[in-house]
């Protein structure tokens, strides 16, 4: 399927590794020029030039600590300087720590909510310049398969992506008629170094990754790629009738009914 990307200006966030890392591939092997960000610039540098290697295409890269307001509003000014325009924007962070309520403090909440909410706030506003006068646009949000099932100790995770939900929704709406869609991606187990902060901390890493196998029911971890085909296609024409959702990457993981 030609998604019909050749052309397009995709900005990425957090995107040195992991799945932010995997989105900016494959939307670059569909043919967008690519504009990454992340703290690590020498992780950055690295992985632009992976990207361009695998798939020919340009990347672009800057650095940005999202939890900056004023390096997020150079990154995007910059991101949009380079070709004149911004069509997707995947929003991204890294996560916040896991614990039990009661261990975090105010310090931890505030950066918590800097880094998973209050970040795509400011990109999804600050793209929207880029958007709006051309009517059409792409908001793809990276949040927290906690979002539709417990997941234990993630309390900070998960009450800042259920904001990014709600603001997803409300965006939606309001955005709908200059034809920019807004949606969440909810990954499940996939394989990337975050993995190892959800398991148990007394059991063999191996191990406790085969036991939480056992509850996916196509039995197995996914894979970043995998994950990433569904930011590519969420920022094709094809998905041009979906906005508003949350949709889950989990195996089949999850398995409530709404």
């Amino acid at each position: 399927m030609n998604l019909g990307l050749e052309q397009k200006v995709a900005v990425v966030l957090a995107a040195s590794k992991g799945l932010g890392k995997a989105s900016a591939l494959a939307l670059s092997a569909e043919g967008a020029k690519v504009i990454i960000g992340s703290r690590n610039i020498t992780e950055l540098n690295a992985t632009a030039d992976e990207i361009r290697s695998k798939t020919g295409n340009e990347v672009t890269c800057f650095p940005v600590d999202v939890t900056d307001s004023e390096q997020l509003a150079s990154f995007i000014n910059q991101a949009g300087g380079v070709y004149g325009q911004i069509d997707i924007l995947v929003n991204n962070a890294g996560g916040p720590p896991f614990g039990k309520f009661e261990s975090f403090d105010d310090t931890q909440w505030q950066q918590a909510y800097e880094q998973n909410m209050l970040s795509f706030v400011r990109t999804s506003r600050l793209v929207l310049p880029f958007m709006k006068p051309v009517g059409s646009g792409r908001i793809i949000n990276i949040i927290s398969g906690s979002v539709k099932s417990v997941l234990a100790n993630s309390v900070l995770s998960t009450a800042m992506r259920m904001g990014v939900v709600g603001m997803a929704k409300m965006l939606a709406d309001e955005l709908g008629p200059f034809a920019i869609t807004v949606n969440n991606i909810a990954p499940g187990l996939i394989l990337t170094d975050r993995i190892k902060h959800t398991l148990p901390q007394h059991i063999d890493p191996e191990e406790a990754i085969k036991e939480k196998t056992k509850n996916i029911p196509l039995g197995r971890i996914g894979k970043p790629e995998e994950f990433a085909a569904m930011v590519a296609f969420l920022s094709s024409a094809q998905a041009s009738y979906i906005s508003g959702t949350t949709i889950q990457v989990d195996g089949g993981a999850n398995r409530a009914i709404m």
